[in-house]
């Protein structure tokens, strides 16, 4: 029982934390190293067919039904109930399933491959060809991506992310190098989606064996398909979230691409997955927070309501330093980084989507709460409701603004369902929550900074306004969002380290 409650103690989220950041870091900046090299050796028309792929095939993820987040949730239950002789089964029904419903994905994807390409889709007709090709290939790795979730949901809810970290740090960082060492051979999309696939199969094959390792079990498990069961209930509502959650986080290249052109996506994608790799943070936490949140919702909801408050904390106070230099130098850093043609377009594009993205990463927190707690019904619904408002607005901003105008509603989007699902949560845990007043007044502050920031132009006065901002933050952040506890261990730090220096 001990170890069991090990699980969600704080002293193993920080540790996993920090294993999760390393795991997932790496390989980010690999890809971010590796990216201007792409766009040179692909061209802008390439990359952009390219950046619409990668919306493809994270669009036709939701083929997974919810299971691998189901397991991760059904696996942290069963380890907090002490029922731990019953997760080969569990975990083996969902690779199986997983695995078949990659298929059935695949099999869609190449039904309709020609259709997005030649009618949907505003590609050059001299690209046609080698992007059916790599649409195709895309296609075959989708039941490798969903058994490799799976696999990763295993690992997630035993909180062994250094495992989990020691597989993803090579295999990642490779897998995001691995169409650059095609580029000397080939400029083919074709060529650059067959080694992205190529990488993702290696992960797979290395994945599972150290799945069986770690549980051998699997070997000879019988498949019961009551197994099945609260798999579906959980990931049958999680699949609708996981259907409009990415619709809506892809829909607007998919719009710029069918109202501008092939161009215009790849200088609205750019910035796009610069500041959106901004999520790696909130990503962390919350991978770590989400089987802590399901084992803490069976025994424990006092230290659940304290999980998730300090959740909010941690976010807001690692997003906003970054979001601030992100949107006040961005033309600066994407001249140095890609040249004069993507600043004037994207540089606006990547100062609103930054906004967007600072409060999508403090939504995660709340929408890991609400799904981790058994209520995933009420994420799918909400981003239902959200769906046709957000369609409509960014079709009409796109027509009338080009690419800022997709940033706008993006961002707009991100800001109320961020709002909604704060209140959900807030429903979820009546009577254990600090009130959020001291969290709205910390947001709120940041998005009048964030207003600010857009107006500067000089980069000396630029430099003195984010130092006078991050100090007053430093001060926000030490007097409301930090804890008694956390402000103690703090000093105690810092006496040792200065102790140390004298």
């Amino acid at each position: 029982m001990k170890e069991r409650a090990t699980l969600t103690s704080g002293r193993t989220i920080a540790r996993s934390a920090i294993w999760h950041l390393a795991g997932e870091s790496v390989p980010m900046l690999v890809a971010i190293a590796v990216l201007p090299f792409i766009i040179q050796g692909l061209g802008v028309e390439r990359y952009g067919v390219l950046g619409i792929a990668w919306g493809v095939i994270g669009y036709f993820m939701l083929f997974d039904l919810g299971i691998g987040r189901a397991l991760t949730r059904e696996i942290s239950m069963m380890l907090a109930s002490g029922r731990d002789d019953e997760i080969p089964e569990a975990t083996a029904m969902a690779l199986v399933i997983l695995g078949a419903l990659g298929l059935v994905g695949t099999a869609l994807l190449l039904a309709i491959t020609p259709w997005l390409v030649e009618d949907v889709l505003q590609i050059p007709t001299a690209l046609w060809d080698e992007t059916r090709l790599a649409f195709y290939i895309l296609a075959l790795t989708l039941p490798v991506i969903l058994v490799t979730a799976g696999c990763q949901g295993v690992l997630v809810a035993r909180q062994r992310f250094d495992v989990l970290s020691s597989i993803r740090i090579p295999l990642g960082a490779f897998t995001f190098a691995s169409p650059l060492l095609i580029l000397p051979f080939s400029a083919s999309l074709s060529a650059m989606v067959g080694a992205l696939a190529g990488a993702r199969l290696l992960t797979l094959v290395v994945m599972f064996l150290v799945s069986l390792r770690m549980m051998p079990a699997l070997r000879g498990v019988r498949f019961r398909v009551e197994r099945l069961v609260p798999l579906l209930r959980i990931g049958g509502w999680m699949t609708v979230s996981n259907m409009v959650g990415p619709l809506m986080v892809y829909l607007d290249r998919f719009v710029i691409g069918a109202v501008l052109s092939m161009s215009a996506v790849a200088f609205y994608v750019t910035p796009y997955e610069v500041v959106t790799k901004l999520w790696l943070i909130p990503a962390v936490l919350v991978g770590v927070l989400f089987p802590a949140f399901s084992g803490s919702s069976m025994s424990d909801t006092k230290h659940l309501a304290r999980l998730y408050e300090r959740g909010l904390s941690y976010v807001t106070m690692a997003m906003f330093p970054l979001v601030l230099v992100l949107t006040t130098f961005a033309p600066e850093g994407l001249s140095i980084w890609l040249g004069p043609p993507f600043t004037s377009q994207s540089a606006p594009v990547l100062q609103w989507l930054a906004l967007g993205v600072f409060f999508n990463s403090i939504a995660q927190v709340p929408f890991a709460l609400i799904q981790g707690t058994g209520r995933p019904d009420l994420t799918a619904k909400l981003h239902i409701a959200e769906l046709p408002f957000y369609l409509l607005g960014c079709v009409w901003l796109v027509s009338e603004l080009g690419i800022l105008g997709a940033a706008i509603a993006w961002s707009a989007r991100a800001v109320l369902d961020s709002a909604l699902l704060l209140w959900l949560a807030s429903r979820r845990l009546p009577g254990l929550l600090t009130p959020y007043r001291s969290h709205v007044l910390v947001w709120l502050g940041a998005t009048l900074a964030w207003l600010m920031a857009l107006w500067l132009s000089d980069p000396q006065l630029k430099f003195w306004y984010v130092v006078l901002i991050l100090m007053i933050h430093g001060v926000l952040t030490w007097n409301i969002l930090l804890g008694e506890s956390e402000r103690a261990f703090a000093q105690s730090a810092i006496r040792s380290f200065l102790s140390r220096g004298n």
